[in-house]
């Protein structure tokens, strides 16, 4: 999918995680106050079998399996985050695609870009991933990196949330 938001939008990065969770949540708040659509996007990439190039493809998931596992998790995040009465009121897009990638090009056009990350990270400092520093590093829109509270991190590591192979998107 190669569909962009071009637009005043509130674009989001989602990954089944708390703080992309936390971040949907301060977006959708801030989408409202500023009666602009709010963008969930989910950026998932196949996954790599292992083999050599000459071998015999193992019996795993197909592309469109995958994608489809992508689009439930996004649907998953909208709806535990934001409750099930969203209906129209986000847009949900999942592409295939390097997550930085991916959501530097959605955000293209769009008011600013939300990321979650930790509530800390090493020296108390605040916590971006490699994602997130991505999208810093390139971006052309205002980037929010939206923070957990402890206590949540603490659940959400105790629970073990589950994530697809290179789908962070904090």
């Amino acid at each position: 999918m190669t569909e962009h938001t071009y637009g005043n939008g509130i674009v989001v990065g989602v990954d089944g995680s708390e703080p992309s969770m936390a971040a949907l949540r301060w977006a959708a708040e801030q989408a409202a106050v500023l009666h602009t659509d709010l963008v969930a996007v989910h950026a998932w990439e196949p996954a790599a079998n292992g083999h050599a190039p000459y071998a015999p493809a193992p019996a795993g998931p197909t592309a469109a399996q995958q994608r489809e596992q992508a689009a439930q998790v996004l649907a998953t995040t909208v709806r535990k985050a934001l409750g099930a009465r969203t209906g129209d009121a986000v847009l949900r897009i999942v592409v295939e695609g390097p997550p930085a990638h991916v959501l530097l090009q959605q955000a293209r056009g769009a008011l600013l870009l939300a990321l979650g990350r930790k509530a800390r990270g090493n020296f108390g400092l605040p916590s971006v991933g490699p994602v997130g520093r991505e999208c810093l590093r390139h971006t052309r829109v205002p980037v929010v990196t939206v923070p957990i509270s402890d206590r949540s991190q603490e659940s959400a590591e105790a629970v073990g949330s589950p994530s697809l192979a290179g789908s962070r998107a904090s």
